[in-house]
Order: structure tokens, then C-alpha cells, then sequence
């Protein structure tokens, strides 16, 4: 991300009103390494590869802000990698983690991992080191530690139905396993932004929280991500693209201040549910107008979501989640051409 980009991220944050209207989109391994035209496989184990695709995103779509911006990641592996998860990863479909705590005894045991050495986290932090003279050369800078949130993890390290099942009967030990994963997570975000201090932001991401009612998430979530979310940096991300409509109104107090939804709730409705304190990143169908559908879709779907809201301010136009696989270059166009003429137009 450029200075610029950082700029209007700040202000857009900070409410105030923007001309022309921010774009912004999270891209990572589902779709930016197929756009290029290379395996996911070559996307993740060539750093040449992996930094000229970030490049030639960039150079394409100079108006949009993409999020994080040069994700170092090797998908839903990544942090779970750290625990001694096995790990697949197919030439070019998604990687997957499998569970390691087989029973719940399992998690009075599992051992704290260290981010500087354990798993995948060494070759993330190693591979933006090495392409960071080259980022900077373009004329941006590492702005986000990134980490899925510690729900997230926790379904993988254990499964997802077992998880949940574990905070019904055994909610004692499920509060030591959130433990022992913030407290890895802590550890995680703190080294990525000691290893460059142009960090001034954290993104996390957790679907899991759509899963869960108001009094889990009170107890399972809250209390952690506010602990998470308690670093001195101005940007506080979050992305859940699953229900929300329960924990929106508590992302103030999480201390989040930049959230990515879904496509199922509209803007509108998220302003007031978060009291128009929190700047929002979304919110046309990723999948089926985005990917699916024609440019003309993609116009009309983008008009209509410009048409909805009275008011643009803490708003960064984008789709409901990330970027998609499959979506193509023209789809982008027509998006980014709509929301710049939206922009004219309220001239």
C-alpha cells in the first residue's frame, strides 16, 4: 500500500468524506494466482512468482486498495502449521490443515508453538524480507500483521463441530484453548510488527464468529479479540463473512474500526447496527455477480449499492468477503468504472 492509499485508508476510518469514492479489495492465494495465470502451488512455494503477481495486481488496478497488500500466507495453514498440523497443498486447489487435537484431553497439553521458528511462520516472515527492497521500490510499504482470529484456529486445530460442542459441555477447557491460541497469536502479531516497524495495522480473520450466538461469543470471543485488537496501531481490521448481524453492534468493543461482511446484510442496516463508528469494507455478491456475473451485472449490482446509501462516508466499496476465484479483469473494470462514476455523479 502507498502512502497515499495509507492516507485515504486513515481518513476513510476516520469519517470523513471522499472524492472520489474509496475501492478496496482483500486479495490472497483463492484468486490472485490463477488471475496471473500460475498454479497456487508455484504461487506459494516461488517468492519470484508470488511478488510478481502482487506487482502486476497493483500495476493493473492502480485506483483500488488492496488489503492487506503483499499477503505473505499459505492459506487456512498458516497459523495452524505452528501447532504441527499436517498440511496439504494440492498443485492448484486450496490447502488444508487437519485437525491434531483428537480428543478434548488434547488441549491440556498442546504445546505453546514460537513464531519465529515453528511451522510455515518462519518462510512468511522470511519471504517478505527478502521482497521487501522490492516492495518499497514500487513505492509501498508492509502496512498489516496478519493472522486468522482465534475461533478460526481453533476449528482447525480441532474441527469445527467439535469446537463448538466443546464451549457447550466443557466451556472450562475451550476458555483454555482460546487462551493458549491468543496467546500464540499475540506473540505472532507482535513479531511481524517488530520485524518491520512500518506496521500500523492488524487484520484479522474469523469466520467462526457467525457461528456462534450473543452469549458464546460474549464468553468465546469477545474477551480475546479485544485482547488481540489492543496494540497501539491506528488500522484494527476484521473479516467475517459469515452472519454478523449478532456481533456488529459489539465491534466497537472489540476495537475494531475496518470490517469486511458479507453480502447478506446491506450496508445500510451495518451502519446502524455499529452506531457509524465502525469504516466498512464491502458489499456486492463475491461469487455469483463478481465472479459470475457479466460486466453489465456487475455495473448494475454496484449502482444499486450506490444508490442505497444516503450516506458514503466510512464506506470503502468492495465485495462481501474477498476477492473470489475466477474473478476476471473486465469484472474489476466495471466495478471500479461504477463506483468512480458514482463518484461524479454526486458532484
Amino acid at each position: 500500500m502507498t502512502d497515499r492509499q495509507w492516507e485515504i485508508l486513515k481518513k476513510a476510518i476516520n469519517g470523513e468524506k471522499l472524492d472520489p469514492l474509496p475501492l478496496g479489495f482483500i486479495i490472497d492465494s483463492p484468486w490472485l494466482p490463477n488471475w496471473y495465470g500460475i498454479r497456487i502451488l508455484d504461487y506459494f512455494s516461488s517468492d519470484a512468482l508470488w511478488l510478481d503477481a502482487n506487482l502486476k495486481v497493483l500495476q493493473e488496478f492502480p485506483d483500488v486498495i488492496f488489503l492487506p497488500g503483499f499477503w505473505s500466507e499459505f492459506g487456512m495453514c498458516t497459523e495452524p502449521s505452528a501447532f504441527g498440523v499436517r498440511c496439504s497443498f494440492p498443485s492448484d486447489e486450496f490447502p488444508h490443515a487437519y485437525k491434531i487435537i483428537q480428543s478434548n484431553d488434547d488441549i491440556d497439553t498442546l504445546a505453546a508453538p514460537n513464531p519465529k521458528t515453528d511451522g510455515l511462520l518462519p518462510f512468511v516472515l522470511n519471504r517478505l524480507k527478502l521482497a521487501q527492497p522490492d516492495i518499497e521500490a514500487a513505492g509501498h510499504r508492509i502496512r498489516f500483521a496478519v493472522a486468522r482470529g482465534p475461533l478460526n484456529i481453533a476449528t482447525y486445530l480441532m474441527g469445527t463441530t467439535e469446537f463448538l460442542t466443546l464451549i457447550m459441555i466443557e466451556p472450562e477447557r475451550a476458555q483454555i484453548l482460546m487462551q493458549k491460541i491468543t496467546a500464540f497469536l499475540k506473540d505472532w502479531l507482535e513479531l511481524q510488527m517488530e520485524t518491520f516497524p512500518s506496521i500500523d495495522g492488524i487484520f484479522l480473520l474469523d469466520d467462526i464468529i457467525g457461528f456462534i450466538g450473543e452469549t458464546e461469543f460474549r464468553a468465546f470471543g469477545l474477551p480475546y479479540f479485544k485482547e488481540l485488537y489492543d496494540f497501539n496501531v491506528t488500522v484494527k481490521f476484521l473479516h467475517n463473512d459469515a452472519a454478523c448481524r449478532v456481533s456488529a453492534p459489539l465491534l466497537p468493543e472489540m476495537g475494531v474500526n475496518l470490517f469486511n461482511m458479507g453480502f447478506d446484510i446491506p450496508l445500510k442496516e451495518l451502519k446502524q447496527l455499529t452506531g457509524n463508528r465502525v469504516t466498512l469494507l464491502g458489499n456486492i455478491p463475491p461469487r455469483d455477480v463478481l465472479a459470475g456475473g457479466t460486466p453489465g451485472d456487475v455495473e448494475r449490482v454496484t449502482g444499486e449499492l450506490l444508490d442505497s446509501l444516503d450516506d458514503k462516508s466510512r464506506i470503502i466499496f468492495s465485495c462481501g468477503g474477498g476477492m473470489p476465484p475466477g474473478v476476471r479483469t473486465e469484472n474489476i473494470e466495471a466495478f471500479i468504472w461504477t463506483v468512480l462514476q458514482g463518484s461524479a455523479d454526486k458532484r
